[in-house]
């Protein structure tokens, strides 16, 4: 275990790594309940100015360190990743740095304080092979260098024997960055025709629940963040409740899309299979989570995906002009 430097007081601040994500902008919201919040990241995110502010480059591992060290948190939550994943199979050096090695020193930094981590992983830690939803205790097989990656940030926050919580989550979707659900929204002002994949399986999670299910259980820590969670951390399984697949998740978004804007035109759905749309990365079949430990251990019923995607719809199509209207000429 790594000497403690300095055991961090009950008033420090919360640093959150990555402020301008999906799950990173959703935190923004939820983490000052909690106390002082600084965001660590390569630029300010919009509206943030310091000193809630703090510089840090992922690739750098000095630039980590000195980040954390400039704040001396009570608590890191490291919402920043490499989520890139077909890209990530020519860029390994990369995936690897931001999702592989900057956890590991955001943990070990944590150590050092005395402080506790939170870090999101990913169902991409496994191969998909298997037939009902991912339990913790399931070996993970990565079919992918994105996996490989993430599946190496939790080993290495693991091993730095830091008071951890570790969340590996599913097919995220929000209000903010890019996602599946921007990009359909965005397709249907200029295709009269989508081709959706309809052979991989999991439960779309919006960032928000994400967010809210985080804060939900650091609410339960009271202040001691690390006391709790070195009793009560390792790894568990986010998500919300049900399954679908990427043709279904399509097909309930333009369902809630004709409720809101009924004039729009629905593009035609075709389902297909995933030879039929190959990418550089392996896709795995099958991404479902089992969220029992959680909902034992913190007591979190999580809401179904079409309930948690049905807000973040209603938002995009009445805040997002460009979602909402009709587009350009339709060409399939």
């Amino acid at each position: 275990m790594m000497p403690t430097e300095a055991t961090t007081t009950s008033d420090a601040p919360i640093l959150l790594v990555g402020g301008s994500g999906q799950v990173g902008w959703e935190l923004r919201q939820c983490l000052p309940m909690f106390g002082p919040m600084v965001v660590a990241s390569r630029t300010p995110p919009a509206s943030l100015r310091q000193p809630q502010w703090q510089p840090i480059d992922l690739l750098n591992p000095e630039s980590i360190r000195k980040a954390v060290r400039a704040v001396r948190p009570r608590l890191i939550v490291n919402a920043a990743a490499y989520t890139q994943v077909d890209r990530a199979e020519t860029q390994s050096e990369m995936a690897h740095a931001v999702n592989g090695n900057a956890p590991g020193i955001l943990a070990e930094e944590a150590a050092r304080l005395g402080a506790a981590l939170v870090h999101y992983s990913t169902d991409y830690v496994f191969d998909g092979s298997k037939a009902t939803p991912w339990t913790e205790n399931d070996e993970p097989r990565p079919l992918n260098v994105y996996g490989e990656s993430k599946l190496a940030g939790e080993k290495a926050v693991t091993a730095a024997a830091a008071p951890h919580l570790i969340l590996r989550v599913c097919w995220v979707y929000g209000l903010h960055g890019g996602n599946f659900v921007k990009t359909i929204l965005q397709l249907a002002q200029s295709r009269s025709e989508l081709s959706i994949v309809d052979d991989q399986v999991g439960a779309p999670t919006s960032a928000h629940t994400i967010a809210t299910a985080t804060a939900s259980i650091l609410s339960q820590a009271g202040r001691d963040l690390s006391g709790y969670l070195r009793e009560r951390g390792g790894i568990y399984h986010l998500s919300c409740g049900g399954e679908t697949t990427w043709f279904g998740f399509a097909r309930q978004i333009f369902e809630h899309r004709r409720q809101v804007c009924p004039a729009l035109e629905t593009p035609k759905l075709n389902a297909i299979t995933s030879a039929e749309y190959p990418t550089p990365a392996v896709i795995p079949m099958n991404s479902r989570l089992d969220t029992r430990r959680l909902r034992e251990r913190f007591g979190l019923y999580l809401p179904s995906w079409e309930e948690a995607l049905a807000p973040c719809l209603d938002v995009l199509l009445t805040e997002r002009p460009e979602l909402a209207s009709a587009g350009g000429s339709k060409a399939a």
